[in-house]
């Protein structure tokens, strides 16, 4: 019966971002465009080195091991499973990814964004509070909502946004997602722990702080749960 309940929740995340696919990533020309990393083997169609067709085979549409639950022992206790274009090659110019994420009691899936896509969350387990932030121009209002198995919630393309395990239990999402490589940018990873550093005068300046306060985030470890 839980294995029901997985696949039924797997499919409808998956119904609900194609849905929201032809958004934003180009519509193919073709069939399929099996991603190809050594171009001497493939032909460019669509803007894409894409794999001979005749080449291709059900391999190329195929990714294992969702079920599992992953390891949510780290500084921000989540992990997202990822499943776009870089690990199921298929997924080229189709519009559309997928992604698990594991929450340990207290678990972040700190403030990110993607550049790429829209998302569409529902929680399989547990209690998640959600949010997202609009843009300057509406006022950075937060849209925030407390979700409980079965829920669905929406994060509009770019816009910041986050998931936080409110219970005691661990909790597991299923995000879909309009693009093949929908991207991540996690805020405090990016402003804090960029290679090499922002000037701190910029970041003392941004959010109005003293020194001290930059040189120790800027410091500290900044764990990427993706």
């Amino acid at each position: 019966m839980k294995g029901d309940h997985f696949l039924i929740s797997t499919l409808a995340i998956l119904a609900f971002a194609t849905f929201l696919a032809s958004a934003y990533d180009p519509s193919p020309l073709q069939d399929f465009c099996v991603a190809l990393k050594d171009i001497r083997d493939g032909v460019f169609v669509n803007g894409k080195f894409c794999k001979d067709p005749k080449l291709v085979n059900a391999k190329d549409f195929f990714f294992s091991g969702l079920q599992n639950p992953r390891n949510t022992k780290n500084p921000v206790g989540s992990n997202v499973t990822a499943v776009n274009v870089d690990n199921l090659a298929g997924l080229n110019t189709l519009g559309i990814s997928l992604a698990r994420i594991d929450f340990a009691p207290n678990g972040l899936n700190p403030p990110h964004t993607h550049p790429r896509a829209t998302e569409i969350l529902v929680v399989l387990e547990g209690t998640l509070y959600v949010g997202f932030v609009t843009s300057n121009g509406d006022g950075n209002r937060l849209f925030s909502k407390v979700l409980y198995k079965g829920d669905v919630f929406v994060f509009p393309i770019g816009l910041i946004h986050f998931q936080l395990n409110v219970g005691h239990v661990n909790a597991v999402a299923f995000a879909g997602l309009s693009s093949q490589n929908p991207g991540v940018i996690t805020i405090a990873n990016a402003v804090f722990g960029s290679k090499p550093p922002i000037n701190p005068d910029v970041l003392t300046k941004a959010f109005q702080v003293d020194n001290k306060v930059v040189d120790y985030l800027q410091k500290q470890f900044w764990y990427d749960n993706n």
